[in-house]
């Protein structure tokens, strides 16, 4: 008998196909906000000109923009960001870009809403050992526009890095999960080729490790199967063809969608737990991380799951093969990354990885029990 429980999140609206500058000023209407504070890419901000088209429509009503937000969301950049916020008395957040700056926006609210100013003081408001402390709701809210599909735009939780121990740490609160998600595919072309497929990525992890879960339900797997099929369909098209409006637009909602295990309350797995530890320690992209871990934490888990990786291989449109290889031979076909040798990390850190990896939210919930590091460590051998 399936037992669980769907929370259905705080986000009011997804506008989709529609571009952003656009459809911006008519969500900071419906709103009521007269001061939205920007946190953007860097890269878009410099080098096109579609933030400053966001600023002129948005005109009297844009306090500020803040576009200096490293990948892994440092805690010194998230306190830099809400002590500007602060400055220009915010009364809205609004994010174009991928997401780091989307958690890094989230962690934002957090820090308005309870008076952190330094990263120290990030300690107050994060989550730690599974559990979140009594902290504010945020009061100054978020709309998102992605750039990337990783899909933490759909979500109440933020990873922020603490530099000083090179950790990815969560924060959490119902409130942070943006008001509003902007897909807009034709702001989507700026993004580095690599950068977009290997974000798709990241969001079939969430799908395939959605569905593979121990604790998966069938309002999940209905998001997750579809997202699934939509990715594995679409992000060849766009590789194939960049300028493909259409096939973007598929990987943005196929991203949403592959957000619904998390958000109703399935845990991720190994690949993701693994994920944090190479990001935060050694800096590798998010959807590389992925690239790398996904295929070998599914062989790994196999013996355990056997049954949900048979229809993992079948959304992706190759029934009855083996869910490891259909995504090893997908990631390969798109020209990522494929092994930790790739993305340079060699067996003298897996000890390292494996220790710090068990420590993770998601390891502990990985569909086959991982009771120790070494277990961990196989699964970096296979992926080695």
């Amino acid at each position: 008998m399936h037992r669980g429980r769907v929370v259905f999140g705080a986000m009011e609206e997804v506008v989709f196909g529609r571009q952003a500058a656009e459809a911006i000023v008519e969500q900071v209407a419906r709103v009521a906000a007269q001061r939205a504070f920007l946190m953007v890419s860097g890269t878009l901000n410099r080098a096109t000109d579609e933030i400053e088209r966001i600023r002129a429509a948005l005109g009297a009503a844009c306090v500020g923009t803040f576009d200096a937000m490293p990948p892994h969301t440092p805690r010194t950049a998230v306190v830099a960001a809400a002590e500007q916020a602060r400055a220009a008395k915010a009364d809205l957040i609004v994010t174009i870009g991928g997401g780091s700056i989307t958690d890094g926006a989230k962690a934002v609210q957090l820090c308005l809403a309870n008076d952190i100013r330094s990263a120290d003081d990030i300690d107050k408001v994060r989550t730690s050992h599974g559990v979140t402390p009594q902290i504010n709701a945020p009061n100054v809210r978020q709309i998102s526009v992605p750039t990337t599909i990783a899909g933490g735009e759909f979500t109440a939780i933020a990873g922020v890095t603490n530099e000083k121990k090179r950790v990815k740490e969560l924060l959490t609160h119902p409130q942070v999960m943006p008001r509003v998600v902007i897909l807009d595919p034709w702001l989507s072309t700026h993004t580095p080729e690599w950068l977009w497929l290997s974000t798709g990525i990241r969001a079939v992890d969430h799908c395939v490790e959605g569905i593979c879960s121990n604790e998966s339900h069938p309002y999940a797997d209905a998001q997750a199967l579809k997202g699934l099929s939509m990715l594995a369909q679409a992000l060849p098209r766009v590789n194939a063809d960049a300028t493909d409006i259409d096939a973007r637009l598929d990987c943005q909602i196929g991203t949403w969608l592959s957000t619904g295990p998390l958000a109703s309350g399935v845990p991720m797995g190994a690949s993701h737990g693994i994920g944090y530890v190479l990001g935060a320690e050694f800096d590798v992209p998010h959807g590389y991380t992925s690239c790398v871990m996904l295929p070998a934490v599914m062989r790994w888990n196999k013996s355990a799951n056997a049954e949900r990786q048979a229809q993992v291989a079948a959304a992706m449109g190759h029934p009855g093969q083996d869910a490891g290889d259909v995504l090893d031979n997908f990631i390969r076909g798109l020209g990522l990354p494929r092994s930790l040798q790739d993305v340079r990390i060699g067996p003298e850190h897996f000890d390292h990885i494996a220790a710090q990896a068990m420590k993770t939210p998601w390891v502990p919930r990985n569909p086959r029990t991982i009771a120790s590091a070494e277990q961990v460590r196989e699964i970096l051998l296979l992926a080695a």
